[in-house]
């Protein structure tokens, strides 16, 4: 996603022509959570008793409704419900928004339909209603398997009720992703390689390891806990790394493993600077028009963003991307991705020649970050383990 500042509107921009129009996903936020993680950057907001989900489902409609327009005719190829915390909302209220959606929009036969949920209790009562709903791919937020640690994160689930979740998601989802966090406050090497292998013994068909990092405006950057060092954690990196291939995984992406032919659509669609439609309390969208591309960003608040939406005023900001933004852009997604990309791809997606960072893309191979070969774009093995210093190279294209 874009970690760009975006701009007031009406940003001078220089114009761009598209020959075709990338893939579109759509992304629906759920700003709620029962409790705030300290780590946590998101938009998500502490859930005061129950959350008004029909007046937010309603709010989400209208607001597609307005979109509706920007996209018209186009093909929505996934869907991702993030939050927050989305198990929050009842199995009615996810069914009635999905069947909704669908009347709006032309989805993909097999479309991928993602939700996010914690594995609590409650939230695992739902699973079988959110199946129903539409659902077909479940991501859950475990992060570890250790109480210590859990406690550590403030998460509210403990292991025992993380094994439950995932087993009875499976009974329900035969496409589930897991996420863990390393690095994590006290944590060992022998500790962080267990997660892992308690994790694959579930056989999901997605794992998805986070190394965690203090980000700005969070409780942990405000009070930074004791974390292990940049050595050891490059050793749990290597260490996940050597055993997710040993289990027949994929490492397609930097923090993204997959069984064959289980790759995250959705997120896919990200890395390969594809179009999304974000709607919901501070959503973001990158969309793509035949002269332009924008992204904007909704108003973070829930309330001000349902009361925005009535008021046909639910967006934040929105940018006209210049052509400059559009090739650094494209580099911050594509080079996440550890088998790169076809050079094509670039000019596809931007409307840009390839010659136009032609000078970065010879320094960075000058470094030893990335590789050119056969028509196509990689981060070396150095490039994958520096990344920012990889993708510093490009910003300079920016400048």
């Amino acid at each position: 996603m874009n970690s760009q500042t975006l701009q007031p509107f009406g940003i001078k921009s220089q114009p761009v022509n598209f020959r075709a129009l990338p893939p579109l996903s759509l992304y629906i936020h759920i700003p709620w959570c029962v409790r705030k993680c300290p780590y946590c950057d998101f938009n998500s907001h502490e859930a005061p008793g129950t959350i008004p989900d029909r007046e937010y489902v309603e709010a989400l409609l209208r607001d597609l409704d307005s979109a509706l327009p920007l996209i018209w005719g186009r093909k929505v190829y996934s869907i991702f419900i993030g939050g927050g915390t989305p198990s929050l909302l009842s199995g009615e209220a996810l069914s009635y928004l999905l069947a909704q959606v669908r009347m709006r929009l032309p989805l993909a036969h097999e479309a991928e339909i993602t939700l996010e949920a914690n594995p609590g209790t409650v939230e695992a009562d739902k699973f079988a209603a959110f199946s129903d709903a539409g659902v077909n791919r479940l991501s859950l937020g475990i992060q570890s398997f250790n109480d210590v640690h859990l406690q550590a994160l403030g998460r509210i689930h403990s292991s025992g009720e993380a094994k439950r979740a995932i087993d009875v998601a499976q009974a329900y989802f035969d496409n589930i992703n897991l996420d863990l966090m390393y690095a994590l406050p006290g944590q060992s090497l022998e500790e962080a390689m267990l997660d892992v292998q308690t994790a694959q013994s579930f056989a999901p068909q997605h794992l998805s390891c986070y190394h965690l990092t203090l980000e700005p405006n969070t409780l942990f950057a405000h009070h930074p806990p004791q974390l292990p060092d940049d050595d050891a954690s490059s050793e749990m990196q290597a260490g996940i790394e050597t055993l997710m291939a040993a289990n027949g995984y994929e490492h397609y992406e930097t923090s993204a493993f997959s069984q064959p032919g289980k790759h995250a659509r959705h997120n896919l669609n990200y890395w390969q600077f594809g179009d999304y439609l974000g709607i919901g309390a501070g959503a973001h969208s990158k969309l793509s028009f035949h002269d332009k591309v924008i992204r904007q960003a909704r108003h973070k608040q829930p309330k001000a963003y349902i009361d925005g939406v009535a008021q046909g005023r639910q967006m934040q900001s929105e940018q006209v991307l210049d052509k400059d933004d559009l090739a650094f852009e494209f580099m911050m997604n594509a080079l996440r991705l550890n088998g790169g990309f076809e050079e094509a791809l670039f000019q596809e997606r931007t409307s840009l020649p390839l010659l136009l960072i032609r000078h970065e893309l010879e320094l960075a191979e000058q470094k030893g970050l990335l590789v050119r070969e056969a028509g196509r774009i990689a981060p070396t093995e150095l490039g994958r383990r520096f990344l920012n210093d990889l993708l510093q190279v490009f910003i300079a294209a920016e400048n």
